[in-house]
């Protein structure tokens, strides 16, 4: 899956000064394929278990009763808000303490125990689960991508291809992993889907058990890459890295069983317009240009919310709109809610080639749009989803309340595309317009705007399914919102684009 944080060759470490020789295996170095399935089944166990998610709450927590969808998918929003913003604290825990192979290997130790403890059918142990979740994809996710780029010198022009084969990596463990997953939810036993949905959670921490093991034992290959800085057992090390998962794991528990998405929202909001506030007072220190550019960031990353918002029902309202208002049903076999979440990174192998080579041809040409018209296009793609959708639900629901299978699985594709017009321009943005001493930093602001689009999808989401479940009223009615908020979005981003090129100073 082509999530928000996927790294591109522009995040490379000052490790690039130190020369090191790997063996070669296909062309590029041997260690790179060990990251591919450490991530591989990283990807696996995120994804396996995101379809299942809002189900499971209703299904266990609600006794089945649809008025439980509102606090399903705020949930949902909530969690993976914080899985990105924990990814902050958890790059500067490796690059400041521990180094990146000791906080792969405890993020995945804490993640996998994460998933076996959401199996146990209570509510607060759930969301303990999640909580622990949270913390270990913080200490795992941003610190594997790094090291990828530290396995190629500067100038070494094998440096995209690695990126791009290691990206596969987590597409195609985003792939495999709902599919097989949901087919473990059906088939595997005969008791309800609801203690069913207990065996996603149990393989997903299998496929983490994997991830731990195959970084374990490959980690040799790296000679040094990522290992621990010289204090790194010291005791204020040690300390510091035992504080962030004792009192991450509460705080995050705190955060969502307690405060909820609404609150959340102030929160992350307001640590937005802090991190917008630095970044303005920097970039005004280096002059005029570089502010300039920090303002052109500051709104992409406004339009970025927006996007996420909208795009995140592929694991909230779209669950519910699948398993209640989606005709999935062939013959005698029925397609299962959670295949629908490989649709989006079958997309995005099959047309990653092909949208890359419509803006290399652009570009030839010199009519490649610019960053901002193409984060415009992403919008209006994305809104092009919800316009099928209203389409679906005003004139193809048939007498048992139902739209077409097919509906459903080209909105998935019609998203991908605007996903690939927008996000991998996203990281290579805010590399070419931070100020040059807060690119780290301008990059948790990246990943703050993605926390925050996604937290509000999860109340968008409660907002389509209403207090009683969602009907088709009430996805026709929300999904038409996003519709109008989308391309109206894009619409405006294309006529602000030649204010925001300006402010670039030819940045594109």
């Amino acid at each position: 899956m082509a999530a928000p944080g996927a790294t591109t060759s522009s995040e490379v470490s000052a490790h690039d000064a130190v020369v090191r020789t790997f063996p070669e295996r296909l062309g590029h170095p041997a260690p790179l394929w060990m990251l591919f399935m450490t991530e591989f089944w990283e990807r696996f166990s995120f994804y396996g278990m995101r379809w299942a998610l809002t189900l499971y709450i209703v299904a266990q927590f609600f006794n089945g009763d649809h008025a439980g969808e509102g606090w399903a998918n705020r949930t949902y929003g909530a969690y993976l808000a914080l899985v990105y913003a924990a990814g902050l604290f958890g790059g500067f825990i490796a690059d400041r303490l521990i180094g990146h192979q000791r906080s792969i290997l405890t993020g995945a130790v804490v993640m996998g125990s994460g998933l076996f403890v959401m199996m146990i059918p209570n509510q607060q142990v759930f969301i303990l689960g999640l909580a622990l979740v949270i913390i270990g994809n913080g200490l795992f996710k941003p610190n594997i991508s790094t090291m990828v780029g530290e396995l190629y010198t500067q100038g070494d022009r094998r440096r995209d291809a690695g990126f791009t084969i290691f990206y596969m990596g987590i597409n195609l463990g985003s792939f495999f992993s709902p599919l097989i997953t949901a087919w473990f939810a059906s088939v595997l036993t005969d008791t309800p889907l609801v203690q069913n949905y207990k065996v996603v959670f149990a393989v997903t921490g299998i496929g983490m058990i994997l991830s731990f093991l195959w970084f374990w034992f490959g980690r040799r290959q790296l000679h040094g890459i990522g290992a621990p800085p010289t204090d790194a057992g010291s005791t204020r090390t040690l300390g510091l890295v035992a504080l962030y998962l004792v009192a991450g794991v509460p705080l995050t528990y705190y955060l969502i069983a307690q405060l909820g998405a609404t609150a959340l929202a102030w929160i992350l909001g307001i640590l937005f317009i802090g991190l917008a506030v630095m970044l303005l007072i920097e970039g005004a220190r280096e002059g005029a240009v570089a502010r300039d550019k920090v303002i052109a960031m500051l709104i992409i990353f406004v339009f970025n919310v927006l996007f996420w918002m909208f795009f995140e029902q592929a694991g909230s309202s779209f669950n519910f709109l699948a398993e209640k208002i989606v005709r999935r049903d062939f013959g005698a076999w029925e397609f299962p809610v959670g295949w629908f979440q490989s649709v989006n990174p079958l997309a995005i192998i099959a047309f990653a080639p092909i949208v890359a080579w419509v803006w290399v041809s652009m570009g030839a040409r010199d009519v490649e749009p610019s960053i901002a018209r193409k984060f415009g296009l992403g919008l209006i793609f994305n809104g092009f989803a919800f316009l099928l959708l209203m389409f679906a639900l005003t004139y193809l629901v048939d007498a048992g309340q139902k739209v077409p299978f097919w509906t459903l699985f080209m909105v998935y594709v019609i998203q991908s595309v605007g996903e690939l017009c927008l996000s991998p321009i996203g990281l290579s943005m805010v590399t070419k317009l931070a100020p040059a001493r807060y690119v780290a930093f301008a990059m948790g602001g990246w990943f703050l705007s993605v926390a925050n689009g996604n937290n509000l999808s999860g109340l968008f989401a409660s907002e389509v399914s209403g207090e009683t479940g969602m009907t088709v009223a009430s996805a026709l009615s929300g999904y038409t919102f996003g519709f109008w908020s989308l391309v109206g979005s894009g619409v405006v981003l294309f006529l602000v684009s030649p204010l925001i090129n300006k402010l670039m100073h030819g940045v594109r």
